[in-house]
């Protein structure tokens, strides 16, 4: 089944997501052909944040830090659920758009997958900052990338117009307002890290001929990491 995700490196629902939408495939036997698509929640953050993650998400969502600090402990705790170890006290959420780029590299070559899987893990659970080249540089070594050609696309603009097109796609045509956002056999829309049995019934109207299913799209606005992330 084709499944196309709209996502962002620095994102931990997404990457709970990610976990949810796995198990609940291989729960229901079926195989997954992913297509990743970009979407920077922040496209003018710089490479490295010189403040704490709570302390950037305290002043850019106006709430104090000690509510901050408790809302990533509950997002930690989801994520320890679907295997995740999101050490957030150390996250560095800089400028994805380089990321980005080098997953849509890795995908021409069908690792997509690894890609994020390898940034995923590298900002949650490595606490490395994501918008420096060398962080970029390590995820692409480790999931076998050819390390001159990950050099072509730095040191150029090659697979911007990619990121640009996923996220007019998202925003113009899909009406994304925050991701994780999944579209299913690309007519079934599911917004947010939703429980593993949502992605279940999703996975199963998808397998459904079009006339048959009448739920084009299912979403839940208080799961769009853009209030949360």
């Amino acid at each position: 089944m084709r499944v196309d995700i709209w996502s962002d490196v620095v994102c931990p629902f997404c990457y709970i997501g990610k976990k949810r939408l796995e198990a609940a495939a291989e729960q229901a036997g079926v195989e997954l052909e992913v297509h990743w698509h970009s979407f920077e929640l922040d496209p003018d953050a710089p490479v490295r944040q010189e403040i704490s993650n709570s302390e950037r998400l305290a002043l850019k969502y106006g709430r104090t830090v000690a509510e901050v600090e408790e809302m990533q402990r509950n997002i930690a705790k989801m994520a320890a659920e679907e295997g995740i170890e999101f050490n957030w006290e150390n996250a560095n959420s800089g400028n994805s758009f380089n990321a980005h780029r080098v997953i849509h590299l890795a995908q021409s070559h069908g690792l997509g997958n690894e890609a994020e899987e390898a940034f995923f893990f590298s900002y949650m659970t490595q606490g490395l900052p994501i918008g420096e080249r060398e962080t970029i540089e390590d995820v692409a070594s480790r999931i076998g990338l050819n390390p001159v050609e990950v050099d072509d696309v730095l040191d150029s603009d090659e697979y911007a117009d990619f990121v640009k097109f996923d996220q007019e796609v998202a925003r113009e045509q899909l009406k994304v307002t925050g991701v994780p956002f999944f579209v299913f056999d690309q007519r079934v829309a599911l917004a947010g890290a939703q429980p593993r049995e949502v992605f279940l019934q999703v996975i199963e109207k998808a397998q459904m001929p079009a006339e048959e299913n009448n739920a084009a799209q299912c979403s839940d606005e208080s799961c769009e990491t853009p209030k949360q992330s």
